[in-house]
């Protein structure tokens, strides 16, 4: 995984590691956004709160996105409407909104500098359906009583716009100078933050929970799985009714860009989908360009091409660019295009759970957090029901539910049997892929300096078989997500496990 722009443009954090028992009211697990502002929130109003990460602070989703806070969540709030009803459409807006305002607020008020920018968002058609599409939008947002507007003179590198919707006053910023920032506030408030520390499990018993790690264990009375993808599988089950898709952004720099520099943020209205807005770096104006998504471990074609393809892209309306920095991330995604944010489930008190957030969860994190802490502090608040993690909605996205059983179905059994495609002696030094030595299914990394790195493929969430990505030297389970580096290590849950190392003849 590239460095991105968020992460070059702030710093490094330095918390310990848990290494003893703590006693608390609460414990975040997780320290991305949605951690940051929960336990924020949660302080404010004089709540004890443990925050445990399993690397460091703010390395993950979050730090990988493209930072935009906006209530537009592409063309959504015609299928809210058509699907749950106006007054759902109108509330899920209007959270959103709040979203966006709770985070300018705590901005002003903690004075956090985060390279926070009003901006107006839109989303733009290049054909006539989708011109229609985003007419419609527009007529369902006024009925609601959203002031959407309808335009067609926008400025941006796309061959032929025929016409966008535009939401007014959104935001962009600094997503990781933001949640670092906002850890650093929360600490002062009496916060105890502990990196390094991955959660291995966690067990209910008498009224609290005990959460282990390696070193160490917090026992709390409520607990918040802020983890992007929750690592507690029984009984929420999160797993049959969430997937993960991966996108990809370059920031390029040139000089026709600081001339006439894009004014706003955009996305397309449809596949394939890609996306602008822009940042300042060191005195100057990046583009940052997104798009080239699939579903993780599921990709057509060669996934080196992701990044390729957008920097294409963008050459051929500003050939001089230089790619700067270059960044993937991943996003879940429920079957019924709603966030799951509450309780985690009725059979396990005070747990609550924040997840699927559709690619965005910088609004949303905000969301997530206030409904949260409102939960933990009896408080009321009206977004509640319409998020609810525990619902049991029918399956709205019945081509995605057939897609997930298909693949489980191929990673779980057909693909664990069926000969392995790769050779040992064939894969390139480089490159990687699971071979049969032996009668058994071997993961196999051969790294430039000649040395193999080999594991076993299974992931270790439920088992299905993991697939290489040669783009970022990962091994990416193609049933829920879960993605580890070269060496077998954890980057992207719901896994809390590492996968299992092999040694061959051939390491060294």
């Amino acid at each position: 995984m590239e460095k991105s722009l968020w992460i070059a443009d702030s710093k490094e954090t330095n918390y310990p590691k848990l290494s003893k028992e703590e006693k608390t009211e609460v414990c975040v697990i997780g320290g991305g956004i949605v951690g940051a502002v929960t336990s924020y929130l949660l302080a404010k109003n004089g709540v004890n709160v443990v925050v445990l990460e399993k690397g460091k602070i703010c390395m993950g989703v979050t730090a990988y996105s493209t930072a935009k806070l906006t209530s537009q969540h592409g063309l959504f709030y015609d299928y809210l409407n058509n699907e749950y009803g106006a007054k759902f459409a109108k509330m899920y807006l209007e959270s959103n909104e709040e979203g966006i305002r709770l985070a300018e607020k705590i901005i002003n008020e903690e004075n956090i500098e985060c390279d926070f920018e009003k901006k107006d968002a839109y989303v733009f058609a290049t054909n006539e359906s989708e011109l229609q599409k985003v007419k419609q939008e527009i007529k369902v947002l006024k009925e609601i009583g959203f002031d959407a507007e309808y335009t067609e003179n926008i400025n941006i590198p796309v061959e032929k716009v025929l016409g966008a919707e535009k939401f007014k006053n959104q935001a962009q910023f600094n997503s990781r100078k933001y949640t670092v920032e906002l850890f650093e506030r929360s600490s002062k408030l009496g916060v105890k933050i502990y990196e390094n520390s991955k959660v291995e499990n966690i067990e209910y018993n008498s009224g609290s929970y005990k959460i282990s790690t390696e070193d160490g264990a917090v026992i709390a009375k409520k607990v918040v799985l802020a983890t992007h993808f929750p690592i507690k599988n029984f009984p929420g089950m999160y797993f049959s009714k969430m997937y993960q898709d991966k996108s990809y952004a370059i920031a390029v720099e040139t000089n026709n860009i600081n001339k006439d520099i894009i004014d706003g943020m955009y996305i397309q209205s449809c596949n394939p989908v890609i996306s602008f807005r822009t940042a300042k770096y060191n005195g100057n104006n990046l583009l940052i360009v997104a798009g080239s998504g699939h579903k993780t471990g599921q990709a057509n074609g060669i996934i080196e091409d992701s990044f390729i393809n957008l920097e294409n892209y963008i050459k051929n309306y500003y050939p001089e660019a230089e790619v700067k920095f270059k960044w993937s991330t991943e996003d879940c995604i429920t079957l019924d295009k709603i966030p799951y944010i509450g309780e985690f489930s009725t059979l396990l008190p005070y747990m609550y759970v924040a997840t699927g957030f559709k690619k965005w969860g910088m609004s949303t994190a905000h969301v997530a957090a206030k409904i949260i802490s409102d939960l933990v502090l009896g408080k009321n608040n009206k977004y509640t029901e319409i998020y609810k993690a525990t619902r049991m909605n029918p399956i709205k996205n019945i081509k995605e539910f057939g897609n997930m059983i298909k693949e489980s179905t191929y990673s779980l059994l057909i693909n664990k049997i069926k000969p392995a495609k790769d050779v040992y002696e064939k894969i390139p030094i480089g490159d990687g892929g699971i071979v049969d030595i032996d009668g058994e299914k071997i993961g196999v990394y051969k790294r430039d300096d000649g040395k193999v790195f080999s594991v076993k493929p299974y992931c270790k969430h439920l088992g299905c078989l993991v697939k290489w990505n040669n783009l970022e030297k990962t091994w990416d389970c193609p049933c829920h997500g879960s993605r580890y580096d070269y060496m077998g290590n954890i980057i992207t849950e719901p896994t809390v496990e590492n996968l299992d190392k092999i040694l061959l003849d051939e390491d060294n």
